[in-house]
């Protein structure tokens, strides 16, 4: 019986751990606001400066991934592309958001994210709300999530609107997923 409880005891640990080292960690990176990882696989933030991606390209990542509309106050599409070639690293600019949220930047955002030369990737828009909402769909469509514990991580990452939500849910209806 002792064995028993000690063998329990070293799998509840040791699924905690793993359970740990998979889940969303939040940090504070000057340049970067609202960054939360997904280990080493993804990064959602919101707005970051062009100064702040050659931080990134240190963090690991092969490609930020550009939500922001040109539009938005401080969003510096032009820049931050130059500061990524410099970098070293490949920038793809999705423009997503505004009045309709069109279902082609989620299909886009796929063709994106499942390339080789993408992953890790890190996501961003303004808040961070729109790259949790990709991930989102990310998760369900090409990694077989289930939609809840998806949904799950994704309101971790800072998925907080019920209208990016709602597009999700509408974009996987419309798959079948």
């Amino acid at each position: 019986m002792k064995r028993l409880l000690i063998l329990l005891t070293l799998f509840v640990l040791s699924a905690s751990v793993a359970a740990a080292q998979t889940g969303v960690t939040r940090e504070n990176v000057d340049g970067i606001t609202n960054l939360a990882r997904v280990g080493t696989t993804v990064a959602c933030a919101g707005a970051i400066t062009p100064e702040s991606v050659a931080g990134i390209r240190d963090m690991g990542f092969k490609a930020i991934i550009n939500l922001r509309l040109e539009s938005e106050e401080g969003a510096n599409i032009s820049e931050e592309a130059a500061a990524a070639r410099s970098a070293g690293i490949r920038f793809v600019h999705l423009p997503f958001g505004g009045a309709s949220l069109d279902p082609a930047v989620a299909d886009q955002f796929l063709e994106a994210i499942t390339e080789p030369e993408t992953e890790p990737a890190f996501i961003h828009c303004a808040g961070g709300g729109r790259a949790a909402t990709m991930w989102f769909i990310k998760r369900v469509v090409v990694d077989g999530w289930e939609r809840d514990r998806a949904l799950a991580e994704a309101m971790d990452l800072g998925l907080s609107s019920g209208r990016l939500e709602d597009y999700a849910i509408a974009y996987l209806d419309a798959r079948g997923e």
